[in-house]
């Protein structure tokens, strides 16, 4: 392989790396900033298989860089495609069924007591 085409293909895997990152990032800040269940739920969720799918990419790319093909990468990405979505909306509807509420404080702030107060079934 030509030097200019390997270092090309490295400064392409160092984005693939930077974007992952920067997508998990975003969905660890969502995770906690975001107000609600179903925002939580989302954020990591979509946030994260962007990530990791970035970063797997990334993984086979170096790998296809010293002609060492694996197919762990590969599977690794098909099981988080997969399940990533499913799992989330199993507990979208398991939140569903339970009648978790729309819009919910963070614990310890002062709206979570008057959430408690008005579900006296849930109260902490």
């Amino acid at each position: 392989m030509p030097p200019v085409l390997a270092s090309l293909l490295v400064w392409l895997l160092s984005l693939l790396l930077l974007a992952g990152s920067f997508f998990m990032l975003a969905g660890a800040i969502g995770l906690v900033r975001f107000p609600d269940f179903y925002m939580r739920l989302h954020a990591p969720t979509k946030a994260s298989t962007l990530g990791v799918g970035s970063i797997l990419l990334a993984s086979m790319g170096a790998s296809a860089l010293d002609l060492h093909l694996h197919a762990a990468e590969l599977l690794i990405t098909l099981f988080l495609f997969l399940t990533a979505p499913i799992s989330s909306g199993l507990l979208a509807q398991a939140a569903l069924h339970l009648r978790q509420p729309g819009v919910c404080a963070l614990p310890g702030s002062p709206e979570n007591a008057e959430l408690a107060a008005r579900q006296p079934d849930r109260a902490q």
